[in-house]
């Protein structure tokens, strides 16, 4: 039974920049989970469910415009849950708009948390290397232009694995 996730890749030369810190900050998942914003959570499906996804995320790119990411500073989800992240200063809605149409049909997962778009960067590990995250970060900034979102499936040795694009298409 494939996991999936979809999710915004975060581009280069930044997707490297903060998947290299996550790993310095001792994140034992930052070599397997690449840059990015979530809009599905890791998901269970099955063969057949994958299909019928793929159909219904290529119908749910059409509705949503390309659009502007700009990540600036840190923000952390402690106490709830021991994350800290890269924070959206604009784009906010529009992942929120993409995340709410990609999340329909045979998507429509329950969330453990309100959805909030971000950019994990250092995730269930040491007190002091969290703070540590939230202080170097502090300054991180780059803007960027959001033009598709991806679907990931899970593989044990590789980690997750883009397989597939789906260009955001609404108005253009």
């Amino acid at each position: 039974m494939p996991t999936i996730g979809v999710a915004v890749a975060i581009p280069e030369p930044w997707a490297t920049q903060l998947q290299d810190y996550r790993t310095s900050v001792g994140d034992a998942m930052a070599a397997t989970i690449p840059t990015h914003i979530t809009l599905v959570p890791p998901t269970d499906v099955t063969d057949e469910e994958l299909a019928e996804i793929e159909v219904h995320l290529a119908e749910a790119a059409t509705e949503v415009a390309p659009f502007e990411v700009h990540l600036r500073g840190t923000g952390t989800f402690r106490p709830v849950s021991p994350v800290v992240f890269v924070s959206l200063v604009e784009g906010i809605s529009q992942c929120e708009q993409l995340a709410s149409v990609v999340r329909r049909g045979p998507l429509a997962v329950d969330l453990a948390f309100p959805y909030h778009p971000h950019v994990t960067v250092a995730h269930d590990i040491a007190e002091g290397r969290l703070d540590q995250a939230f202080g170097e970060l502090a300054d991180f900034e780059c803007e960027f232009d959001v033009e598709d979102f991806q679907l990931y499936v899970h593989d044990h040795e590789q980690g997750w694995t883009p397989t597939r694009y789906f260009p955001l298409a609404a108005g253009t």
